[in-house]
């Protein structure tokens, strides 16, 4: 199951880079970034995008303030017996800043890339 946000791009974190274990001299790269919808509550998502190409299409598509839309998957890990949540974005299209609200939308996975229209 995907689901989706509409909201505001409030801030963008600090690009974060990890070690390939395969591949010594190579980086996983990945970035989180802050949308606020207009819901009364729960309306601040933390959303992250993975990979040197996505990364670089979050900040040279996007910026602060921008209305966007996100498709992403809620995806949680365990790790030494503590439990991590993940929102992994997988599309972020520009949106409509009158239309910021939270649905929830089941659609197959498709590259985090611009709408060419």
């Amino acid at each position: 199951m995907s689901l989706e946000i509409k909201g505001k791009i409030e801030k963008f974190l600090d690009v974060k880079t990890f070690p390939k274990k395969d591949k010594p001299n190579e980086n996983w790269v990945t970035q989180d970034y802050l949308v606020r919808t207009s819901d009364e509550y729960n309306n601040l998502y933390c959303l992250n995008v993975f990979g040197d190409e996505n990364v670089e299409k979050l900040t040279k598509y996007n910026k602060v303030g921008d209305s966007v839309k996100v498709q992403f998957n809620v995806n949680c890990r365990e790790w030494k017996g503590k439990y991590f949540t993940n929102l992994d974005a997988w599309r972020i299209d520009k949106g409509d800043s009158n239309t910021n609200q939270s649905t929830t939308k089941q659609e197959p996975a498709i590259e985090n890339a611009p709408d060419d229209d």
